[in-house]
């Protein structure tokens, strides 16, 4: 294959392909080609440290070498059959989730990433209650297919509407911007009452399941109160609703656990997740489900299904992933660079008057930017974003919060090179602007 100049790869990604969430005459990709570890190089040989894992699902790193490798071994081997037929990665696999996984939680259905993921854990409630509600939250992203954006709260689910009836959203566990105007020191957890007075307008027998983010992502790393996924728990168990944590981000790892609800020690009906699943390196999402939700199928048919459910060689890069996890202990790392982290954001929110908040669960952090901390202004982080890429570290924000995920195997060396870059472009472009 020719090389092409920078130039060159991104004339013609912008020519030919579309780009997400993005007017199309504005985007100014990186053009990136090749990667390794915690970094990443343009095609004019600039290296990045990504602090983003790119859309936070690079957990092990760029080309670990026992993944690339079980791809390669996989492809050589059996890289598809039809989704009908069984195959020895499929089956460990399967057999790895019920294994870690909370609970009872025991049977997978295979999809290729979060949003169809979370489109067949609609499914599965539906079918298996016989109702047709589902409660989300407003601050919530559950994909970008046709169902799963109207889970989604945000305002990335209007120009897809009228989508799929039946979802009503509720509010959320926003410690920072309280809904419902307390503080840390006066909360009475309107929050979790607040859901079940919703059911009760709704009708509880109408109501199929509830999905949360196991932490709420790209809406603001909103990380609940500890009482709040317990609770969810119980007032599902009330009402016979099923209970769905959507750990497609937070999942594997991000917050030093398997999975967030790990956290609380709390076991739902159904886990969706992706992403960190193979790191990327293959698009592979997963339903995981009770084992009194796979029996009723037993009896009753999945209306469900799709070409690449199982694919092999996804399930290969999945179970090499896993491998990676364990053996590496990745986890440990993500507790312990995590904590370090969180240590080094708070010392920023001392020193950069632009900072309203910093929150952190593992290495699943953020800061939020604000103009004033009493009013809680947004602030705008074009510049601030523009000044970190332009000296190569790569970050990704949601309107005015800065998000720090990087691979799980990070160094706190490697912390402290990104956070001196931020620390200056604070000081340099946003404190000034702190009224």
């Amino acid at each position: 294959m020719t090389k092409l100049t920078s130039k060159e790869i991104v004339d013609l990604n912008k020519e030919y392909t579309f780009f997400s969430w993005s007017n199309q005459g504005q985007v100014n990709p990186i053009p990136v080609t090749k990667a390794e570890g915690v970094y990443f190089w343009d095609a004019d040989g600039k290296r990045y440290l990504d602090f983003a894992s790119q859309l936070v699902n690079e957990n092990v790193g760029h080309q670990h070498p026992k993944v690339v490798k079980a791809i390669q071994d996989q492809a050589a081997i059996l890289a598809f059959v039809s989704p009908g037929m069984a195959t020895e990665p499929r089956g460990l696999l399967g057999k790895k989730l019920a294994e870690i996984t909370p609970g009872d939680l025991k049977k997978t259905f295979f999809a290729l990433g979060g949003a169809e993921a979370n489109e067949n854990a609609i499914k599965i409630a539906r079918q298996f209650t016989g109702r047709h509600k589902i409660l989300a939250r407003y601050r919530s992203y559950h994909g970008a297919t046709h169902g799963a954006i109207a889970l989604t709260g945000d305002y990335r689910r209007l120009p897809a509407e009228p989508a799929i009836s039946g979802v009503v959203h509720f509010l959320d566990p926003y410690c920072y911007r309280c809904p419902f105007g307390w503080t840390k020191d006066t909360c009475h957890r309107e929050c979790i009452s607040h859901v079940e007075e919703v059911i009760q307008h709704e009708g509880p027998d109408q109501i199929a399941a509830i999905i949360l983010e196991g932490v709420t992502g790209t809406n603001g790393l909103i990380i609940p109160p500890d009482e709040y996924w317990p609770r969810m728990r119980e007032i599902c168990d009330k009402y016979g609703i099923l209970l769905i944590s959507d750990e497609v981000m937070s999942g594997w790892g991000r917050t030093g656990e398997w999975f967030a609800v790990d956290n609380w020690n709390v076991t739902p009906d159904i886990i969706t997740t992706a992403k960190g699943i193979t790191s990327g390196y293959v698009p592979l999402g997963a339903v995981i489900v009770r084992e009194h939700i796979a029996k009723y199928f037993d009896s009753h048919m999945l209306s469900a299904g799709l070409t690449y459910n199982g694919h092999a060689l996804a399930c290969a890069t999945a179970l090499a992933t896993i491998e990676v996890y364990e053996e590496e202990k990745i986890f440990e790392n993500a507790k312990k660079v995590g904590k370090y982290l969180g240590e080094q954001l708070e010392e920023l929110k001392k020193k950069h008057a632009s900072i309203g908040d910093v929150r952190y669960i593992g290495l699943f952090t953020a800061m939020e930017l604000v103009k004033n901390r009493k009013t809680k202004e947004p602030m705008d982080l074009t510049a601030l974003k523009n000044f970190l890429v332009s000296n190569g570290v790569y970050v990704f924000n949601f309107k005015n919060i800065l998000f720090i995920v990087p691979p799980l195997i990070i160094t706190k060396e490697q912390i402290d090179e990104g956070l001196k870059l931020i620390d200056e472009g604070l000081a340099e472009l946003m404190d000034a602007q702190v009224g």
